[in-house]
């Protein structure tokens, strides 16, 4: 069914509240006293909180193509609504650590631009929009992960620069190919006018890596374990989550607007080795943060799997919706949690649950939710997505995800039996604000996975 065209700017109300809120929230912190930064933050905030109530009021609008290149659509949909809660998660997560700090305002000001590039990620149905929406999502980033500007942060950005540069040309080069092989860069025009051969094959991988990249999925995801590492906490919480969100429902709408059946394959391949080297690298790892690191880069292959069956099951596409929004929500919670200790040792966390009984069980919840257990929503998820592989022929891509979702229980389990372990020294600390966030990510991610629970047994 084809779209309505239309040229409404009221159709861009949730990204021109959020812009609106950026933009206010930087003049604001050009003109405030540098101990009253909080109030721009309090601006950005209010700016993302405005775009998600507008987001969720679009919801029940029209299939629309507003200026013949963004799509109002149920991917995008998801993708806002999933995108602008997770910024507003992350920005309360900055607040108290960003606190005083002389860039606090351009923390806050960078973390919505890269959560505007991210939903004009998802939205995109032009390969020019899709582009802009990539530098806009990463540019962003890129300062911030250097923005702790110690040895590990300039090195952490160098590599994410480096690499999205890289990858990022390469996506130029293959928007270039496939423009003169279809005569377009809308993706009507392209699923129409593209012939086949090995020229198009071409033009899709390099399109599809620099997706790949924001996706943290292999090849192109040496750059994650680094960041998360190097790059502040709360930095790396931003983005291991919010880019993730727009590059899979961008691969999702190439997958079933675009692309011909013959990129499934492939697709399901790199879905296969993302889960597996994922895993396997999370398993000797000592530190949390490389460990969630790993754990994001496994995710990414599950989350790929919907996408390589897209256009052969209509399970395809809520499959990647729920998951991306149960992921998002999960992922956002054990680094939460990482913030609120403020350790990066698996051996750190020893006897958490004595000094803070609530933050064990939260970090124990997400991480039980990012293995896909239930009540959580990951595991709605991954039933949903198993369902779609199995319907969409690929029922051997289904076996390797749950032999993979197996496998990762015992990396996970490394880091919840210390935290009930008997401390050999004084437990850690726990930033109470943080707290507070991995409480409210923990209560959504269960809220979202029982009543999802319930309904997907009702029917």
């Amino acid at each position: 069914m084809n779209p309505m065209m239309r040229e409404n700017p009221a159709d861009l109300l949730p990204e021109l509240l959020t812009l609106f809120g950026a933009v206010l929230g930087l003049l604001t912190g050009m003109f405030v006293p540098r101990r009253r930064q909080w109030i721009a933050a309090l601006v950005c905030a209010a700016g993302v909180l405005a775009g998600l109530v507008a987001a969720a009021f679009a919801v029940s609008g029209p299939r629309v193509m507003t200026f013949d290149a963004f799509m109002l659509d149920p991917v995008t949909h998801v993708t806002r609504l999933t995108v602008l809660g997770s910024t507003l998660l992350v920005l309360a997560l900055g607040f108290a650590p960003m606190r005083g700090h002389r860039r606090e305002t351009e923390f806050h000001v960078l973390t919505v631009f890269t959560a505007l590039g991210t939903i004009a990620l998802g939205a995109a149905s032009d390969l020019l929009v899709l582009v802009a929406a990539y530098l806009l999502a990463s540019i962003p980033a890129y300062a911030l992960a250097g923005f702790g500007k110690d040895g590990k942060g300039a090195e952490s950005a160098l590599k994410y620069y480096l690499m999205g540069a890289l990858l990022g040309l390469f996506m130029l080069t293959g928007v270039t190919l496939l423009y003169g092989l279809g005569r377009g860069t809308s993706y009507e025009t392209l699923a129409l006018g593209l012939p086949s051969g090995p020229a198009v094959t071409v033009g899709v991988i390099l399109l599809v890596a620099g997706l790949l990249f924001k996706a943290g999925a292999v090849p192109a995801h040496f750059w994650v374990p680094d960041v998360t590492e190097g790059a502040p906490p709360v930095v790396a919480t931003l983005v291991t989550t919010v880019p993730k969100i727009g590059a899979f429902a961008a691969l999702f709408r190439l997958g079933a607007e675009v692309m011909p059946h013959s990129w499934a394959l492939t697709i399901a391949l790199i879905a296969a080795a993302t889960m597996t080297l994922g895993n396997l690298a999370a398993f000797g790892q000592d530190n949390v943060r490389r460990l969630l690191a790993y754990s994001t880069i496994s995710q990414a292959g599950y989350l790929l799997v919907p996408v390589a069956v897209a256009g052969r099951t209509d399970l395809a596409e809520p499959a990647l919706l729920y998951y991306v929004a149960a992921y998002a929500l999960t992922n956002l919670g054990a680094f939460a949690v990482v913030v609120a200790v403020g350790r990066d040792r698996i051996g750190d966390y020893r006897g958490l649950a004595r000094r803070s009984p609530l933050l064990a069980l939260s970090l124990v919840i997400c991480l039980l939710g990012l293995i896909g257990t239930p009540p959580t929503a990951v595991f709605v998820g991954k039933v949903l997505m198993l369902g779609a592989a199995v319907e969409g022929h690929y029922t051997w891509l289904a076996v390797v995800a749950a032999v993979n979702t197996v496998a990762s229980v015992f990396y996970y389990l490394r880091w919840i039996v210390p935290a009930y372990g008997r401390a050999e020294h004084e437990p850690p600390t726990v930033s109470r604000p943080a707290a507070l966030v991995a409480y409210t990510a923990t209560a959504l991610t269960l809220v979202l996975g029982i009543g999802s629970g319930i309904a997907l047994s009702l029917n």
